[in-house]
């Protein structure tokens, strides 16, 4: 069974409820002070907190999708980052549709009324990675009277570690996209969902790491032509938008500075500004204060020409940390005057799934009222 399965966290809790009752029942029976009741007490006491902070850990692991599975949990997870070979790209192209999977609205079961999901392949032709993402397809896609259109795309990334799927269990993307448009919130437009770990287990932070994965390319080129080769998009770059939360709003804004010519808005919701060096990421720069510099948002801001394009940012005034950097991004992008930044400052809210849901739905309307179809 795996990681993310009900039946696992059903296991998991009904045996914590298990070892609390024998514990209270089988208690008086190593109430003595014999070195066989000490050790039954505290075998019996280490079970039981083992079993509920496994049940917790599984339930917290479900509400937030930090990890897919089993072997992604351990740092075993290799499916995700297939090379491909010298010549570049698979026999099928370089993207690739595996499954597909309907919509959880009303009528999600007919693509012509609920849209559907799509997963699919990335194969990159620059960089030769690879990655498995989510395209969710809006109904108008379906109908026969928008087959000669193109829709807008909005590229979303998660946190990190995070994985695709969270975003549309936990985070409700493709069913807010339909309900927005269905009401005439926000136009039609494409969601490519995936997790910025192109290499995992490695944490890249979106950077082009010298002699390593050239994660930036691949999300700035490689992706973007990957989803051009298949399905009717709208123009590179004012067709697109990338957003995401976390790590991946981070990944958002720094795509949408470094690589205007790729995406027109950049969405963060609860970002931060500057790539963490710890064990997760390696030496991303090599020592290179140059590319450590620019991966800086806020030195960007500061020190290099605004680039022609919109961002978003969003925090909370209590809850986030990194309310009073936000506050100061928005500050240094303003004064350049070229890029154009707009924000969500909630009065409270946590570095969570709850939080961003609240955000999501006015941040698809922001990106889609920037966004064209060609």
């Amino acid at each position: 069974m795996g990681l993310t399965s009900n039946k696992v966290l059903a296991l998991a809790v009904v045996f914590a409820v298990l070892l609390f009752v024998c514990t209270v029942w089988y208690w008086p029976r190593f109430a003595r002070r014999s070195w066989r009741a000490v050790g039954g007490r505290v075998g019996l006491l280490f079970a039981t907190q083992v079993a509920i902070f496994a049940s917790i850990g599984l339930a917290a692991n479900q509400a937030f999708g930090f990890y897919a599975s089993w072997a992604d949990l351990f740092g075993q997870e290799n499916g995700q980052a297939l090379v491909v070979d010298g010549a570049g790209g698979s026999s099928s192209g370089p993207l690739q549709v595996m499954d597909t999977q309907t919509v959880n609205v009303p009528g999600g079961g007919q693509p012509t009324i609920g849209g559907q999901i799509q997963k699919v392949g990335i194969f990159g032709q620059t960089t030769h990675i690879s990655s498995s993402a989510f395209v969710y397809l809006p109904p108008e896609y379906f109908q026969p009277q928008y087959r000669a259109r193109t829709f807008p795309v909005a590229v979303v990334l998660t946190g990190y570690p995070g994985t695709a799927s969270a975003l549309i269990k936990g985070l409700h993307y493709p069913q807010t996209a339909h309900e927005l448009a269905k009401t005439g919130k926000m136009q039609p437009m494409i969601l490519v969902m995936l997790r910025p770990t192109v290499a995992p287990p490695r944490d890249t932070e979106c950077v082009d790491v010298p002699g390593g994965p050239q994660t930036e390319t691949f999300f700035a080129k490689d992706l973007p032509d990957a989803v051009r080769s298949h399905y009717r998009v709208g123009p590179i770059p004012t067709g697109w938008g990338i957003i995401g939360d976390s790590t991946g709003g981070y990944c958002a804004l720094k795509l949408a500075m470094h690589r205007p010519n790729a995406y027109f808005a950049g969405v963060g919701l609860s970002p931060y500004y500057k790539a963490p060096i710890d064990p997760t990421t390696g030496n991303l720069f090599q020592g290179n204060k140059g590319l450590q510099n620019r991966a800086d948002l806020l030195w960007y801001a500061k020190h290099m020409p605004p680039p022609d394009t919109s961002l978003l940012v969003t925090s909370s005034k209590a809850g986030e940390k990194d309310y009073n950097a936000t506050l100061k991004f928005i500050q240094q992008v303003q004064a350049k005057k070229k890029t154009r930044i707009s924000s969500i400052i909630l009065d409270s809210g946590g570095h969570n799934f709850n939080t961003w849901r609240r955000e999501i739905p006015s941040a698809l309307q922001w990106m889609s009222g920037r966004l064209q179809e060609r």
